[in-house]
């Protein structure tokens, strides 16, 4: 009787913890990730208010974005390994950290190439610490069910950062000036540290918990990784590499960082100013953009776990593609129900394509597949660094952002039809998915 009444508390003792601590650490995750969106709102905002105190040119500021999309990028295989070697809280404590020096010392600037520093290389390797691989280390590790809805509502923590400081940031820089927009990112930035470093934990069993939706009997805890964290960010790299579908990968996450970050989060403000749109009313309809990319990215995270993702991902950048097209003829000095449709289609795109792209790199790399999408993602920001500066460039060049546009709009049908072409890895029986991953 004694080990009867034993095993029915150990069975029913489960039962009690009414929220799996995995979910306690996805909040967390997703107010890190809103936290460093601050920066993500920043430059579309303050782009005219710099030229208008400096005089620097749309070429110049554009420059500093694309270092800073660049670094973004490139950071973030690395961190993703860093993460596994040194712990999440660490690097995510640090990052935030560096997002807040690059915000607050940005207001002591005086030269161009200071912009170079606080919002290409601090900012740049802050954000970069926490892109979305550390969304993808929270989805991979401390759930098996719910992977996909997880790793969209993480996704859509920057959209949300987004929608609640892009209107405080465009409304601050013509109110009180750039330097009180920049000082509120970096007070929110390095309000989130204390939060990630109580909460944050590296894997369920640090929590005596096993992952969300895992079955206790087939459960086995992960290795914990050992030695270099460079080398097997690189090791992962060379790995990769030998296939095929990494590349179709890394070609079309990148067309997705040119026609997002590198264009419209960048460039749609100033291009919205070139038709006579006040800036405070282009910032809403970007922050617009953030509040139906929340949506879209959640959805986009429950389709990925029911549907085939090449397909979602087709369907995404098709979309895309109409919209650039037809943007150059729905700007002007006012909103019209046209560019309101066009901001609601954008944002349900905008960030979709994360959860079918993580996804797609799990199950072709297995347990790899953490710091391969950290290097598809540098590929995201590889592209939105080209087409920051690129679009700057044929902004100064033509008087008009209309070339830049459409070029967006022929690259998303490469993307969706390199999308289609990917091979997917053999079906694996569930038990042996989840061991694997």
């Amino acid at each position: 009787m004694a080990t009867d009444r034993a095993e029915t508390l150990d069975d029913i003792a489960p039962r009690r913890r009414r929220i799996h601590p995995a979910w306690w650490v996805a909040a967390v995750a997703f107010l890190a990730l809103l936290a460093a969106a601050g920066f993500r709102a920043a430059p579309g905002a303050l782009m005219v208010p710099l030229h208008e105190e400096f005089g620097w040119s749309t070429t110049v500021m554009s420059l500093a974005v694309s270092v800073n999309l660049l670094l973004y990028g490139l950071t973030a295989p690395f961190a993703a390994a860093l993460m596994e070697r040194f712990g999440v809280r660490q690097v995510v404590a640090v990052a935030l950290t560096l997002v807040a020096l690059g915000a607050g010392g940005s207001v002591l600037m005086t030269a161009s190439w200071q912009l170079l520093v606080f919002w290409g290389v601090l900012i740049g390797l802050g954000t970069g610490s926490m892109a979305l691989v550390f969304a993808a280390t929270i989805a991979n590790r401390w759930f098996v069910r719910r992977r996909g809805l997880v790793m969209g509502i993480l996704t859509a923590g920057s959209a949300t950062g987004q929608l609640i400081f892009l209107p405080a940031v465009a409304e601050l820089a013509e109110t009180a000036g750039w330097r009180a927009a920049s000082l509120l990112i970096a007070a929110v930035a390095l309000a989130a540290v204390p939060v990630v470093w109580l909460v944050l934990r590296d894997y369920p069993e640090d929590r005596g918990a096993i992952p969300f939706g895992a079955d206790p009997a087939a459960h086995v805890a992960p290795a914990r990784a050992q030695g270099n964290a460079a080398r097997r960010a690189i090791d992962g790299l060379t790995s990769a590499s030998k296939r095929p579908a990494f590349w179709a990968l890394v070609v079309a996450f990148a067309i997705c960082g040119a026609t997002t970050n590198g264009l419209i989060g960048i460039h749609f403000i100033p291009s919205a100013h070139d038709h006579g749109m006040a800036t405070t009313t282009a910032a809403g309809l970007l922050a617009v953009v953030g509040l139906f990319d929340i949506a879209g990215t959640i959805a986009s995270g429950w389709l990925t776990d029911t549907f085939d993702p090449r397909i979602l991902l087709v369907a995404y950048y098709g979309f895309r593609g109409v919209g650039l097209v037809l943007l150059p003829w729905l700007l002007s000095d006012v909103v019209h129900p046209s560019m309101v449709l066009f901001v609601v289609i954008y944002g349900l795109d905008w960030v979709a394509t994360v959860p079918p792209t993580a996804a797609l790199c799990r199950e072709i790399f297995g347990d790899l597949g953490t710091i391969v999408f950290g290097w598809v993602f540098a590929a995201h920001q590889i592209g939105a660094a080209a087409a920051a500066l690129g679009a700057g460039i044929v902004r100064d060049s033509f008087g008009t952002y209309t070339y830049a546009w459409w070029g967006g709009a022929a690259l998303c049908a490469i993307a969706a039809a390199l999308s289609i072409l990917i091979r997917r890895a053999p079906h694996r029986a569930p038990a042996a998915a989840a061991a694997g991953e």
